[in-house]
């Protein structure tokens, strides 16, 4: 937990303005399920730092609710997740403030504005953000600004709402906290200093160690939870063990040799021979410290100057790219679990690869679900959480482009920019062991996300060019979002495009966690439940979780294929690879759900949740009547588990829009079968809207209300509306 941190003014202050200074601190922090919110918070710091303010930013599970009152001002940044939940990362939190013990007044001293992330699509849209402001405000807290709501479905995204709010916050922090005489607001052309670096690791071991890459390969894949590949799968993971030796060979030599390991033992025994006329950099720090840069001089001629798989054995003709490294990371709360199959569930002719993936997760004894790293276990509505990597060829692309060739495989730590800083490193970064350059770049740092404007101001500052310094500005500009959105957005052009159009630009290696964003875990809905979580063999150790995914692959207006950085890593992986995940739990299904009639509607990849909802209901006698309406484009390209519909005793509707002449939609069926679904509402059915997000969720809601008003339940839309949220339970998941 917190103790009380902050970053360092970016003027330094004289005696007489320490009181002044004293009141220009401010505590920002955030909720955040998919990374927004941070992101906006981290933006926000920019904003108040150049007004002088000291700041401290961080998760809002990481403070403890007596630290408010020691800032004079305090934001919180939030978003909704759910129905209207406040993200994982800030339940904490949220629960310390609805302690019944609270006195009414114990945050009087505190003066908060709130700004919520919410997507109009769902029925409790900025549900958290307005949940914490009156929580707030209940318990003596001052509103000092007014609140700000962004919507993800507004036109300019969710900067539309924020940018005008953050700028107006800008001025009204200038008008009532005036900086003194003397002192501006600092600049936009001065560069404000990174949070984080990352600095060359301390190396020089008391013995002889592997080479770096080697190490990494050997050493930390090893797993000792029980997860084993297919025995299909060894023998060919086996065969891949060929390039781990030449890799080593081409580590410690430009020619190819028979017996890599025997070379490696070779030269460890020349450098450890007293009669050795070698220097002792890997036996002595002191020797390493008489040469300007250690090891990287003096290992200089036995290190190349490129990625070893260059100089495979193999021929690599026929070869697919290289794909990203087996390396299981240190997630917190992360499970390992072992793919037993990737199997694309749409024709090779359909526009869409869809993915059923099955997981094996080992089971660890502990107490109870409620607990805190229980036994692996999940409910319908939970999702698992997949942490993509980067590949091979595009990190390469990346350490050529800014000329990173002589440090790229060396050990690197991070750096936070204050020694009192809370964290060490960026906010879920989870870096491995000793990580080299090329390593943080493939496992950690995302380097074909679609920039952020803030990213464009950071690496105008790289540039001698003053043209190209010119155009990073101008996209950087808040007043030039068309500029922007027509570079960045409509094309989805990458951070690694973006660096190749501005060649001019040279990132210093050190800036890399200020610069490129932290590789985010994407989240998938569990696709399975019941009978389904139970692996093959009854006595088994496993659990078995099941994914449906849609993969993002698609053309551009610049005719340019895009696919996205998971469905990328996800279509690349092997049976039998073992991987970290995460688990999400969310308590949207109520287990007395399962005892109701059940109305489902789940077009396209929508139907995972409710599939492991109909699995799980499919064990209890005692559960209701199920309807499902289903929707897609073909039924024989995108009718995903029909065979398991009559099995589990679900009545099914489908609608597939592009079957026949004119297009028909699951919000078409509904109205169709109105006197059906009021027939179970009056049952007191429940409602479950799962699928993509946008204009689905609002259309089948009103496809609803409609049919409430053709059975005669409702004289119209808004007192349907009114009725259907008053007396059903309705489940939406939607992204």
């Amino acid at each position: 937990m917190t103790t009380e941190h902050n970053h360092d003014s970016t003027n330094a202050t004289n005696g007489g303005d320490e009181d002044v200074f004293a009141n220009r601190r401010m505590l920002i922090i955030y909720g955040s399920e998919t990374g927004n919110s941070q992101d906006l918070a981290g933006n926000l710091e920019r904003v108040v730092e150049r007004l002088h303010f000291k700041t401290l930013t961080c998760e809002m599970n990481d403070v403890e609710l007596n630290i408010l009152p020691r800032y004079p001002l305090t934001i919180f940044v939030i978003s909704t997740t759910g129905q209207g939940e406040i993200p994982q990362n800030a339940l904490k939190f949220w629960k310390s403030l609805l302690r019944k013990r609270l006195p009414p007044t114990c945050l009087q001293s505190v003066n908060f504005t709130t700004f919520g992330l919410g997507d109009s699509s769902y029925s409790k849209y900025n549900w958290a953000a307005r949940k914490l402001h009156k929580r707030l405000e209940q318990l003596g807290a001052t509103e000092f600004y007014p609140r700000g709501e962004a919507d993800e479905r507004h036109e300019d995204g969710i900067d539309g709402t924020f940018l005008p709010w953050a700028q107006s916050l800008r001025s009204h922090l200038l008008r009532e906290y005036p900086l003194p005489e003397g002192l501006s607001p600092i600049p936009l052309d001065v560069q404000l200093p990174p949070k984080f670096t990352i600095e060359l690791a301390d190396n020089m071991d008391p013995v002889d160690d592997p080479m770096p890459d080697r190490d990494e390969q050997l050493g930390e894949n090893s797993d000792d939870t029980g997860l084993t590949p297919t025995s299909a799968t060894s023998a060919s993971n086996a065969a891949s063990q060929k390039p781990i030796l030449d890799r080593t060979a081409a580590l410690f030599s430009h020619v190819d040799t028979p017996d890599p390991e025997e070379l490696d033992r070779a030269l460890q025994e020349e450098r450890m021979s007293i009669n050795s006329n070698t220097y002792h950099a890997r036996l002595s720090e002191n020797t390493a410290r008489q040469y300007p840069r250690g090891i990287d001089i003096l290992d200089r001629p036995n290190v190349l100057r490129d990625h070893p798989s260059k100089y495979s054995l193999d021929d690599s003709s026929n070869v697919k790219e290289a794909l990203p490294p087996p390396n299981t990371l240190p997630i917190p709360d992360s499970w390992k679990a072992v793919l037993r199959e990737n199997r694309r569930v749409t024709p090779s002719t359909h526009w869409q690869d869809v993915r059923h993936l099955v997981f094996d997760v080992m089971t660890r004894p502990r107490s109870s679900r409620n607990d805190k790293f229980d036994i692996f276990c999940y409910m319908p509505g939970d999702a698992m959480v997949i942490y993509p990597k980067n590949f091979p060829q595009d990190v390469q692309g990346l350490i050529e482009l800014m000329g990173w060739e002589e440090v790229a495989d060396l050990p690197f730590e991070h750096r936070a920019s204050q020694q009192d800083e809370l964290y060490s490193k960026p906010k879920n970064c989870f870096p491995l062991h000793r990580s080299t350059l090329r390593q943080l770049l493939l496992h950690n740092y995302d380097i074909t996300a679609i920039p952020k404007r803030i990213f464009f101001e950071d690496i105008a500052f790289y540039t001698d060019d003053p043209m190209h310094r010119e155009r990073l500005q101008e996209f950087a500009n808040p007043g030039l979002s068309d500029e922007f959105y027509d570079y960045t957005s409509r094309p989805r052009r990458s951070i690694l495009e973006v660096l190749h159009d501005f060649p001019s630009v040279k990132i210093p290696y050190q800036h890399v966690p200020s610069i490129f964003p932290v590789i985010r875990g994407r989240e998938y809905s569990a696709a399975s439940g019941g009978g389904l979580v139970k692996t093959e063999s009854p006595d088994s150790d496993f659990t078995r979780v099941e994914l449906l995914v849609a993969l993002v692959k698609y053309k551009t207006v610049l005719r340019k294929t895009r696919q996205g950085l998971c469905s990328r890593y996800i279509s690349s992986l092997n049976v039998g690879t073992i991987i970290n995940f995460g688990h999400k739990e969310y308590n949207g299904l109520h287990a007395s759900f399962s005892l109701r009639p059940l109305l489902a509607i789940g077009p396209g990849t929508g139907i995972a949740p409710i599939r492991a909802h109909l699995w799980d209901r499919h064990q209890d006698v005692r559960s209701g009547d199920a309807v499902l309406f289903y929707g897609g484009r073909n039924r024989d390209a995108d009718f995903y588990f029909k065979d398991e519909w009559d099995r589990l005793g679900v009545q099914v509707f489908t609608a597939f829009s592009r079957d026949q002449k004119e297009k028909i939609y699951v919000q078409d069926r509904i109205r169709e079968q109105a006197t059906l679904v009021c027939e179970y509402l009056q049952k007191g059915a429940c409602v479950y809207i799962c699928g993509s997000s946008g204009k689905m969720p609002e259309a089948v809601r009103t496809a609803l209300y409609d049919a409430m008003v053709i059975g005669k339940l409702a004289p119209d839309r808004e007192r349907a509306k009114k009725l259907l949220r008053a007396n059903t339970p309705i489940w939406e998941e939607v992204w």
